[in-house]
């Protein structure tokens, strides 16, 4: 066992004796298994303890660089702030760039002046295409981490993916709407913000695959590129209940769900089960006016925890890998809303 600490150091951790510390380090034997766990467990401990001695008074700043709705992004950075602030006595900064609407050009610029100005790592929320790989792999070649949020890029030298199951989201979404309207003939509108997220491609691909095995007669009516935007995905909704009359049901998965309802009501159709994604300040109050039938939710806070401490353990320990980490998903109903 090296010999990284002082023995009394050891001892003092442990309770025990500097002599039966001495014996265990030295390999003289004579030492009980329970023992030797106890003084393992001690050094493990005086590890940690010197690595956050090092990492305390050292400021670090991460970009969080979204591309997404106003109320996701506010909720992300509320959740940001409040890991950031639970890692203390680390001090730990994040300068948000964020938007409804960037293109390929805009983010690759973006990510480019961070790489130039410098940062300890960078949480990215963007679409999957050609462009933001390049730009991420820039950022991992200059020494800039950089951890994916809620929807990925597998194709990337991104570190890690902080999230949940997005493809498991999708087939939920199919069981709970299939549930209920089992034996029916009618259709179902998905709504994407956009299908250049990764994330949204996988929710859809989940529930298509599982409706269609569980409830063939079950038809999907899809809309895009709405960027979970109230007024573009109205639109989008009501051009769609007047081409489709068997619409019953509604699959959210890129927002704008105010504009949904207020479609249906407009056209006096019926709603009887629409799923959602995430506890945001809209989709709670629909929730709790039980205008949303079920929302998927998973912790955001989860993912802002893992996605920072993804980020130190790469500054402190020079990670290069790490095994990824999904949140769990939560089905609320108006009558389970978390506090």
């Amino acid at each position: 066992m090296a010999h990284e600490f002082l023995v009394k150091d050891i001892a003092f951790q442990a309770g025990l004796s500097t002599a039966t510390v001495d014996r265990v380090i030295n390999g003289r034997g004579g030492v009980r298994r329970q023992t030797i766990t106890r003084i393992e467990a001690a050094i493990d401990e005086l590890r940690k303890q010197h690595r956050d001695a090092g990492l305390q008074g050292r400021t670090h700043v991460f970009d969080v660089v979204m591309e997404a709705p106003d109320r996701f992004s506010r909720a992300v950075r509320a959740a940001f702030e409040r890991q950031a602030a639970a890692l203390r006595p680390l001090t730990v900064r994040a300068r948000f760039q964020v938007s409804e609407q960037m293109h390929d050009a805009d983010l690759s610029r973006l990510m480019t002046r961070i790489r130039r100005r410098g940062s300890d790592g960078v949480v990215l929320k963007a679409p999957d295409t050609p462009a933001i790989r390049a730009a991420v792999d820039a950022l991992t070649a200059a020494g800039v981490p950089v951890v994916t949020l809620v929807t990925d890029l597998p194709g990337s030298t991104r570190l890690a993916y902080a999230g949940s199951d997005n493809r498991m989201a999708g087939e939920t979404a199919a069981y709970l709407i299939g549930s209920r309207l089992a034996g029916q003939r009618a259709s179902v509108l998905v709504t994407l913000s956009s299908n250049r997220f990764r994330g949204e491609e996988e929710r859809e691909a989940g529930f298509r695959d599982m409706l269609g095995s569980r409830h063939p007669d079950l038809g999907i009516v899809c809309i895009s590129e709405g960027f979970g935007r109230d007024w573009t995905t109205g639109s989008q909704v009501r051009s769609a209940l007047a081409r489709d009359e068997t619409i019953r049901a509604v699959y959210s998965i890129g927002g704008g769900n105010r504009s949904v309802i207020d479609a249906f009501d407009a056209a006096g159709r019926p709603l009887p089960v629409f799923v959602a994604h995430d506890l945001d300040e809209d989709n709670l109050a629909l929730l709790r006016g039980e205008k949303l039938s079920y929302v998927l939710h998973h912790s955001l806070d989860f993912d802002a925890a893992h996605a920072l401490g993804v980020l130190i353990d790469a500054r402190s320990t020079g990670v290069k890998t790490k095994r990824p980490a999904l949140s769990a998903l939560v089905i609320v109903t108006p009558f389970n809303i978390p506090q």
